[in-house]
């Protein structure tokens, strides 16, 4: 790896230690201490990422990346429906334990959706855990679907209650939501 490309990680390995430290809050962080933290020039982010907000949106798509890849679709269940419930209550339970990373992934896509952002990988992810007997013309509607319902019931936050009886606050009501909406969404299989 070239040197360049050393501080560029160097880089990114420290300002998503530093996300993490100040649990999501982006506003704590400011590009001078990502700098003195990586032991840098402040003006090396500037050059490697245009912005601090451009660096913080690639670490917390390397987190959340993380989080989709920790998921084993691979592990045993009886059927798709239960595999995608457990996938997807994997991934709604790490968007209400990490709100402000999940907020800044899921906005971010929304502004510049592409094939490789967070929700597209998130799809691609819920996809692959449709294996057996899911009608294959169905999964990628199927995968876009549950990951954009999840999304807008992250974001309505405490709406959601009020509108469908669901406290995201609670775990139970959080998975109660994920295999409700995975069993509306597969009704046919």
């Amino acid at each position: 790896m070239s040197e360049r490309n050393n501080v560029k990680e160097e880089i990114i390995k420290v300002t998503t230690e530093l996300i993490e430290e100040n649990n999501g809050n982006v506003d704590r962080i400011t590009a001078r201490v990502i700098a003195a933290k990586a032991n840098i020039g402040l003006g090396l982010i500037n050059y490697h990422f245009g912005s601090k907000e451009k660096l913080i949106s690639i670490c917390v798509e390397r987190i959340i990346s993380e989080v989709i890849s920790n998921f084993d679709p691979t592990k045993e269940y009886s059927t798709d429906r239960k595999r995608l419930i457990a996938s997807a209550t994997h991934v709604f339970h790490f968007l209400f334990e990490h709100p402000a990373i999940a907020k800044i992934s899921i906005l971010s896509d929304l502004q510049n959706y592409t094939l490789k952002s967070n929700s597209v990988s998130t799809q691609l992810g819920f996809k692959n855990a449709l294996k057996k007997e899911t009608d294959s013309s169905k999964k990628a509607n199927v995968s876009f679907i549950l990951t954009a319902a999840m999304q807008v019931a992250f974001l309505g936050g405490g709406t959601m209650k009020d509108l469908l009886g669901y406290d995201f606050k609670k775990s139970t009501d959080r998975a109660r939501y994920i295999e409700m909406l995975v069993t509306t969404i597969l009704v046919d299989d």
